[in-house]
């Protein structure tokens, strides 16, 4: 099973840290914020739905669409 993390639609240092969240598999939630900054994300996509529309992620969307999530890790393993 993949483990997820709680990702806040308004990024916390945009205003955020009490405000709505959605939990994101980590691979999904590690690319979110590597596609997209901290401004944006509270300006244009503060939303699932938005999200889904961002221009920047389409590409990974349709590559991760086709993935066994279980299976995927975009972070470097601790040494």
């Amino acid at each position: 099973m993949q483990a997820t993390s709680r990702h806040h639609l308004v990024p916390r240092e945009e205003g955020g840290k009490l405000g709505p969240t959605v939990d994101l598999c980590q691979p999904c939630h590690s690319s979110i914020h590597r596609f997209l900054t901290n401004r944006d994300l509270a300006r244009r996509y503060s939303s699932v739905e938005a999200l889904r529309t961002a221009e920047e992620l389409q590409a990974y969307l349709h590559w991760i669409r086709k993935q066994r999530v279980e299976r995927i890790s975009n972070r470097r393993a601790r040494r």
